[in-house]
């Protein structure tokens, strides 16, 4: 990172946008981790990026918020500092409406979200792939690693290609694990029954 963004990096008040994730402590993902951590992973995957656009990092810190506490009261995101319209409107860009699929969510996001809606996405599918637990839900890890492959693939391609390639690389280890988690479950299957009676026999 230049020395010019470190400044300007100095100069983003994050502080009161970290006060009200706190909200989702001890929030639990299903992929693993908790949704509080996740908002500040985010964050820290788009600084790495060299992305320190106010908005967009004040937004990664609360892209959750709306979608996963539903009482929350929003006007407390709105009158944060002179960024919150905008930073509201981010979040709202990257929040499932109500009785939206997943793939029309993420099919939105790249035809009609924003180039900030688009990063911050990005940002958030390599944190949520980075922290899939794999050993105790394997086909919930397949079927996101998937998705991901299938619809933020090309939204990371709109925005950022080296974003991109570290999904490519995310995708291609958890194919490999799933891989090899069948493998092992077959053969485990083999060695537990292939010397036990069969439950039909004679």
């Amino acid at each position: 990172m230049t020395n010019e963004k470190m400044w300007r990096l100095n100069e983003i008040f994050l502080a009161p946008y970290m006060q009200l994730a706190t909200t989702l402590i001890g929030k639990s993902r299903e992929g693993g981790g908790n949704m509080f951590r996740h908002q500040l992973d985010t964050m820290t995957i788009l600084i790495d990026y060299g992305y320190i656009e106010p908005v967009l990092l004040k937004s990664s810190i609360v892209h959750d918020l709306i979608e996963d506490v539903p009482d929350f009261n929003r006007n407390q995101l709105l009158s944060v500092d002179y960024d919150s319209p905008a930073v509201y409107e981010l979040v709202m860009e990257v929040s499932r409406n109500e009785g939206e699929s997943k793939a029309d969510f993420l099919t939105r996001i790249l035809d009609r979200g924003s180039h900030n809606a688009r990063l911050l996405k990005s940002a958030d599918r390599i944190s949520n792939m980075i922290s899939l637990g794999f050993v105790n839900k394997p086909e919930f890890v397949a079927r996101y690693t998937e998705e991901t492959a299938r619809y933020v693939f090309p939204i990371a391609e709109s925005v950022d290609k080296n974003m991109l390639i570290e999904l490519h690389c995310l995708v291609e280890s958890r194919r490999k694990a799933f891989a090899m988690y069948k493998i092992c479950e077959q053969e485990s299957c083999t060695v537990e029954t292939k010397d036990e009676p069969s439950l039909y026999s004679a």
